[in-house]
C-alpha cells in the first residue's frame, strides 16, 4: 500500500503534562461538547469548490469493528467508545471501495448539520436529530475540489443499521482504543514536493485523508485534549481525483 515517492514516518502519542487524561469509554454528549469547546474550529471559505459534509458518529463498539487485524467481541456487546466509519461500494464512479465517513455533498439551502444528518440516514440507515449534534472540527479541502465540514454527533448503543448497498459496501465501529495506537499517524513526505500526507493505521489496514484527517483531529481534540490542526495535511495521489 506504500505509494511512490513516499518517505514514511510514525507519529507519537506520548502524554504531555497538562493535557486531558486520554477517553477511551464511550462519552457522554456533554463530555464531547466541553472538549470540542475548548478550541476554536476553523472553517475554509469555498472559493468556488463545492461544498460537502460527514458524520463523525460516536457509537459504542458493539460486536467489533470488523476490521482485518482487530478481533471481535464473539457473543458479547462492547459499551466502549467507537466512531462509525464505512467502505464505499465497489459500483460507486468515485473511490469505490475507499474508507469514507457518511456524508456528501450538501444541497442547496442545507446546512452541514443537516446535510450529515441526512446522509448518515441514507447511506447507513441511522435517523437522529438535531439533539444528537455535539459540533464541528476543522473543515477540509481536498484535491478534488470539495470543502468538506466534519459534523460530530452522538448516537449510542446505534444497534439498528441499515447500509444501502448502492453507496456502502460495509459499516464499521473503529475503536478509540485504535485510534491512540503509538505508531498513529503515519505522515508521509511526498518526494519532490513540501506536502505530508496523513494515514491512520487501523488493525492491519490504513485509512488516507481526508478520512484520516478527521479521525486523526477527534483523536487529538476530543481524547486527547490536544489543540491539533490537520487541513494541511495532503491526500495519497489515488484519492485526488
Amino acid at each position: 500500500m506504500r505509494a511512490r515517492g513516499l518517505r514514511w514516518r510514525v507519529g507519537s502519542v506520548a502524554p504531555r503534562r497538562g493535557y486531558a487524561a486520554p477517553m477511551t469509554e464511550l462519552p457522554d454528549p456533554a463530555s464531547l461538547r466541553a472538549r470540542l469547546a475548548r478550541f476554536p474550529v476553523h472553517g475554509i471559505a469555498p472559493a468556488g469548490r463545492r461544498q460537502a459534509a460527514v458524520a463523525l458518529v460516536v457509537v459504542e463498539q458493539g460486536p467489533g469493528a470488523g476490521v482485518p487485524g482487530l478481533p471481535l467481541q464473539e457473543g458479547r456487546w462492547s459499551e466502549a467508545g467507537a466512531l462509525l466509519a464505512t467502505r464505499r461500494a465497489a459500483g460507486l464512479r468515485q473511490h469505490a471501495g475507499q474508507w469514507a465517513l457518511p456524508g456528501g455533498r450538501i444541497d442547496e439551502g442545507e446546512t452541514p448539520e443537516q446535510a450529515a444528518l441526512r446522509e448518515l440516514r441514507e447511506e447507513v440507515g441511522l435517523v437522529l436529530d438535531e439533539a444528537a449534534l455535539i459540533g464541528r472540527l476543522d473543515d477540509y479541502a481536498t484535491r478534488s475540489g470539495y470543502v468538506i465540514t466534519p459534523v460530530l454527533m452522538w448516537a449510542g448503543a446505534a444497534r439498528e443499521l441499515a447500509p444501502n448497498p448502492q453507496e456502502v459496501a460495509s459499516v464499521h465501529r473503529i475503536p478509540f482504543g485504535e485510534l491512540l495506537r503509538d505508531d498513529a499517524p503515519i505522515l508521509n513526505h511526498v518526494s519532490g514536493t513540501e506536502t505530508t500526507v496523513l494515514r491512520m493505521p487501523i488493525g492491519s489496514a490504513w485509512i488516507a485523508a481526508p478520512t484520516a484527517a478527521f479521525l486523526f483531529q477527534f483523536r487529538e481534540w476530543l481524547l486527547l485534549g490536544r489543540p491539533t490542526r490537520v487541513a494541511h495535511f495532503d491526500q495519497p495521489f489515488f484519492a485526488w481525483r
